[in-house]
């Protein structure tokens, strides 16, 4: 087999463990980290400033939407291509290619003098953030091969991962009311010449061996089906009224139908073709597979929470982009807390009572936040779940995706840790139109029953994101049900004694 002959001159995973570890992985990972949260905020600082740009670029109401979905089309499209460039082109030469496109495409949507310019630009950072997304995340699994260490480097990942997007809402809110709009996307700009400044004598290169030959087919079918499914979603979750509007719209349909037949069709050729794009033994390992399921999960129910909380604090208790913002810092906080706790109790514990907890956290919370009416103290009713949900994703965060590379030959790093991005792309835009969907359809009904006064509108609102927090929570509930079932110790982590971490979980649960 070609993964087993697979060399890289980084250390690499797997049979090849044994490798002496690079003495410069800790500022290895510091560098990875920056371009991480890079890419993380850019997905949340945006938002706040949509407003500000769609007036600066009289960007109508039906248009503004793609300032957030042409970064989203693009970034999913290509995430498992951009996976398999990093194995084959060479993970660092990837990382520093998808730095320098981002930040150029950064400053390009900075400068935009109209619409379609602002699009263009975010439709690029979408996709060199799928050249880097991947390269950072399969960098980390070939530098870091130590259980204890790899763990460690997963906890920094997991808190970056987790509280950029809160960290993301309060820089855009600064930067929107302190300087301007376009500063939101100009601030990539000198992170990424940081990263790419410190990565070019830090980090090292890898690439795997043997048969490198790209799965065009292949790569024309995930793309063309990645692209259809979030395109699909996103016009599925287009506010009512609109001829393209819901999930009985004929562009919405055509594009799932797409979708699925897109998809259908890479999965048969995956199975035939001799070098496939994605390895169908990356996904159909149990502990993989189950992996990237929970993180679609996750990835979905999250969303249920930042963007209805966000209209929550914003329309009903009238906050500010800034106080928005502020308002998610012990949310940011207690995953960066949590993350560390689980990269600590990883090694020990191992990942199935960790992600069970995690998903059992965000159930909890997510079922308290349903109690939320319009007079509701942010103490009393909103900090406690934010404190619980953060704690919960820290434990479901980094456990996920340790345990989604773990035993993850070195040819297959790349693509591995692609799936890690696009399960949490795809789960998001799942969760952003099957939540926003639930929401309008149950205001609709709300306002029918009562009528269409200003009581009924705020009333009706509240309702709405309280159902829709009750599904976010079944989503959490589904993922820690999966976690509890079938996630099992990866054959590569051991307890720091050596004691295999399943015989440990097996007495704690009892089976």
């Amino acid at each position: 087999m070609a993964q087993d002959n697979a060399v890289a001159q980084a250390p690499a995973t797997g049979a090849n463990a044994m490798a002496p570890p690079d003495s410069r992985r800790w500022l290895a990972l510091v560098v990875i980290m920056i371009a991480q949260l890079m890419v993380v905020l850019d997905a949340t600082v945006v938002n706040v400033a949509l407003p500000h740009a769609q007036s600066a670029l009289d960007i109508s109401n039906a248009n503004r939407q793609w300032i957030v979905t042409a970064y989203t089309l693009t970034f999913g499209g290509f995430l498992l291509l951009g996976g398999r460039i990093a194995d084959y082109f060479g993970r660092k030469r990837t990382f520093l290619i998808g730095l320098v496109g981002f930040a150029l495409a950064s400053a390009l949507g900075g400068f935009a003098v109209n619409q379609g310019m602002l699009f263009g630009a975010r439709a690029l950072q979408g996709a060199f953030g799928a050249l880097l997304a991947p390269a950072a995340l399969s960098l980390l699994t070939v530098t870091f091969t130590e259980p204890r260490e790899r763990a460690k480097a997963f906890g920094v990942f997991g808190a970056i991962s987790g509280g950029g997007a809160a960290i993301g809402l309060i820089s855009g809110g600064l930067l929107t009311e302190y300087a301007s709009w376009r500063w939101c996307l100009f601030v990539n700009v000198p992170i990424a010449v940081i990263a790419l400044l410190a990565a070019i004598p830090i980090v090292h290169e890898s690439k795997a061996q043997g048969n490198t030959r790209y799965d065009i087919p292949g790569a024309i079918l995930a793309t063309l089906g990645l692209v259809a499914l979030v395109y699909g979603f996103t016009e599925a979750a287009k506010p009512h009224g609109a001829s393209t509007n819901g999930w009985a719209a004929p562009l919405t349909i055509s594009m799932l139908v797409a979708a699925a037949v897109l998809l259908t069709g890479f999965v048969y050729w995956e199975s035939r073709v001799k070098n496939p794009l994605l390895p169908l033994r990356v996904v159909l390992d149990r502990n993989r597979g189950n992996s990237f399921l929970i993180a679609t999960l996750v990835g979905a129910g999250l969303l249920g929470m930042f963007l209805f909380m966000t209209f929550y604090l914003q329309q009903t208790q009238h906050y500010s982009p800034l106080k928005t913002g502020v308002a998610y810092l012990p949310f940011s906080g207690g995953i960066i807390v949590s993350a560390g706790i689980a990269a600590t109790l990883l090694p020990r514990v191992g990942p199935r009572i960790l992600m069970t907890i995690g998903g059992v956290l965000a159930l909890g919370s997510m079922l308290y936040l349903t109690q939320l009416d319009v007079g509701s103290s942010y103490a009393t009713a909103i900090l406690p779940a934010f404190i619980a949900m953060s704690l919960g994703l820290g434990l479901l965060f980094v456990p996920v995706s340790a345990t989604a590379l773990s035993g993850v030959a070195n040819h297959d790093a790349g693509v591995a840790s692609a799936m890690v991005n696009t399960t949490q792309q795809v789960g998001g835009s799942i969760g952003t139109a099957l939540l926003n969907t639930i929401f309008t359809t149950t205001l609709a009904t709300y306002i029918a029953s009562h009528g269409p006064s200003p009581a009924s509108q705020v009333n009706g609102a509240i309702h709405g994101y309280n159902v829709a927090f009750t599904v976010s929570a079944a989503l959490f509930g589904v993922a820690a049900i999966l976690s509890l079932l079938f996630i099992r110790r990866p054959a590569d982590m051991v307890a720091e004694d050596g004691t295999p971490i399943e015989n440990r979980e097996q007495m704690a649960v009892g089976v």
